[in-house]
């Protein structure tokens, strides 16, 4: 059981975990042995996931998350299959508790006065230089 929020808890069995084989330079060992995890979490079937944390969910995980609703994680930073998994596992327990947090609604606020006036006189000073450009001296 993964805790995530005071609200919020994953069990074991809802992660699917598969053990592949590493890509990447190696020689013998790596390829005989299948240390790094691919996880696999259904959020879309999940029910302790809902609507909206599972909208926020899909636009954290980007192309990690299928049409289907299935979240692919794949680790394999180390040599260890076992730190592996728990790697993948805390990626996605860490997308899940960013997930799970609601943003605040943002405050509209209106332009200070004194921002207003480095502006207007941003705009002045780039009015008058354009000005003197187009002026030409006759002799």
């Amino acid at each position: 059981m993964f805790t995530i929020s005071n609200t919020l808890k994953i069990d074991e069995s809802d992660i699917d975990i598969r053990f592949i084989r590493s890509p990447g330079p190696g020689g013998q060992h790596v390829n005989k042995v299948e240390s790094a995890v691919q996880i696999r979490f259904n959020a879309l079937e999940n029910n302790a996931i809902n609507e909206a944390m599972y909208k926020r969910l899909k636009i954290i995980s980007g192309q990690r998350m299928t049409s289907e609703g299935i979240i692919i994680l794949t680790a394999n930073s180390t040599r260890s299959q076992i730190r592996n998994r728990d790697e993948a596992i805390q990626r996605l327990v860490d997308m899940l508790k960013e997930a799970s947090i609601i943003p605040k609604a943002r405050k509209k606020t209106k332009p200070t006065l004194a921002s207003k006036t480095r502006r207007l006189e941003s705009k002045k000073k780039k009015g008058t230089i354009k000005k003197l450009r187009g002026q030409k001296i006759v002799d």
